[in-house]
């Protein structure tokens, strides 16, 4: 089954799309599915590097937040579904040698090795499903497309091998609904937090918001400000700086559907 033939069906439980997964029967974007779940971003590593990333997630906990990790060699998570395993369970995956990618797979059974460790980080789609229920449109949505993310000036805490600057993900906002979803979005520490600037994206060093580094340009419409989160695009470009030998990564909007529910990672 093709990927438009797939883009579709919406699944209602983790466990049954991670199923449809691995059987080579769903292997679109997951935004939408499984309504109420966590979804994370993937990092996998070497053993070597593993506890340098570690550190600099811990460092960096909003564009970085660390929902599991693996054992090395091992592909499950435990703590994200009893069922669930990182080299299967995701519709498509980059494979990096040096820093640089060089395939894209759609699972890691042939590429894995046993010192490889497996690392979850929290997901915008937990936050903005909060930002949706109460009433906040997000324009990305409204015009099909993916969310502008940008390299700013902001800085990480370096740890060892990992370091660079700050990726951020932009939502324009009136005024009014910005306040509210800095609200909302403060309660999900474990997927990005509260925003961290709003306002004029000179001031983070974006040059040209119409031109984003990853994702779509979406229009800012008047009245409105773009209101940027950390983004889980950060960790993968530290990985890229940081040249691994080998590394892994999800392919961009398809997601590890977690059994955790958003409402476990809020807080109140």
């Amino acid at each position: 089954m093709n990927l438009e033939s797939t883009k579709s069906l919406v699944y209602t439980e983790p466990a049954a799309l991670r199923s449809a997964i691995r059987a080579g029967e769903f292997n679109a974007h997951t935004s939408g599915q499984c309504p109420g779940y966590a979804q994370a971003n993937l990092a996998v590593l070497p053993k070597t590097f593993a506890a340098d990333f570690l550190r600099f997630c811990q460092l960096n906990p909003k564009p970085c937040p660390v929902l599991g990790m693996s054992e090395p060699g091992d592909p499950r998570i435990p703590a994200l579904g009893p069922d669930v395993d990182v080299s299967t369970d995701i519709g498509g995956y980059f494979v990096f040698r040096d820093g640089e990618m060089v395939e894209e797979v759609r699972n890691l059974k042939a590429a894995w090795r046993e010192d490889m460790v497996a690392f979850a980080i929290g997901c915008s789609f937990s936050f903005e499903e909060a930002l949706v229920e109460a009433g906040i449109p997000l324009r990305h949505f409204e015009q099909n497309r993916g969310v502008a993310m940008y390299r700013t000036n902001i800085a990480t805490q370096a740890a060892g091998r990992f370091g660079g600057p700050t990726v951020v993900s932009m939502r324009p906002m009136t005024p009014a609904r910005a306040i509210r979803a800095i609200q909302i979005t403060s309660r999900f520490p474990n997927v990005h937090g509260a925003p961290i600037h709003f306002g004029d994206p000179a001031a983070i060093g974006i040059k040209d918001i119409a031109k984003p580094d990853f994702g779509d340009a979406v229009e800012i419409q008047a009245g409105e400000v773009p209101v940027f989160w950390a983004c889980g695009v950060t960790p993968q470009s530290a990985i890229r700086a940081a040249k691994p030998p080998l590394s892994f990564t999800h392919k961009p909007g398809c997601m590890l559907v977690t059994d955790l529910r958003n409402s476990q990672l809020a807080v109140f």
